[in-house]
């Protein structure tokens, strides 16, 4: 499909598909000579993973280039552990992709941590306005019976 189609398909902009092929992100599968740019299923499934990086987690597209490099090495070995048989061979490629599990792991925890750092800021600042409001309460509610007691006479509406 075409860029415009793609861009249409997945919600974003022409210039932001072109922004995400200059960082990497993404790849046109292929060019035309008149400078035309293809893409195909993956790179769909791609930019809607980028937008539910960004939209739903809160990850930038520099945590997530590094998380698409991440799993684009992970499906490499599985690659490669599909061509080999030798224990050898398996055992070195699956201790690489634990390190890079680990790493992915690390830097998502990372940003779980920041997170839940600000989430708990956000929960001092719920807990001020909740005592200031609770003081307010208690103070116009020290003054109303004073008010309701001069309110009710014989001139009062009621």
């Amino acid at each position: 499909m075409r860029i415009g189609e793609m861009a249409r398909l997945v919600g974003v902009s022409e210039r932001t598909l072109r922004y995400y092929e200059e960082l990497g992100l993404v790849m046109a599968t292929r060019q035309n000579p008149r400078g035309s740019r293809h893409y195909d299923e993956v790179q769909v499934a791609r930019v809607l993973r980028i937008k539910e990086l960004q939209g739903l987690l809160g990850f930038n597209l520099l945590e997530i280039s590094t998380i698409l490099q991440a799993q684009d090495r992970i499906d490499e070995l599985r690659g490669e552990l599909a061509e080999h048989d030798d224990a050898p061979s398996r055992r070195q490629i699956l201790q690489e992709g634990l390190r890079v599990s680990r790493r992915l792991h690390a830097d998502v925890a990372g940003k779980l941590a920041r997170v839940a750092e600000f989430l708990g800021q956000v929960d001092e600042q719920m807990a001020g306005t909740s005592a200031l409001l609770s003081g307010l309460d208690a103070t116009e509610a020290a003054a109303s019976p004073r008010i309701a007691a001069a309110s009710v006479g014989p001139s009062s509406p009621l």
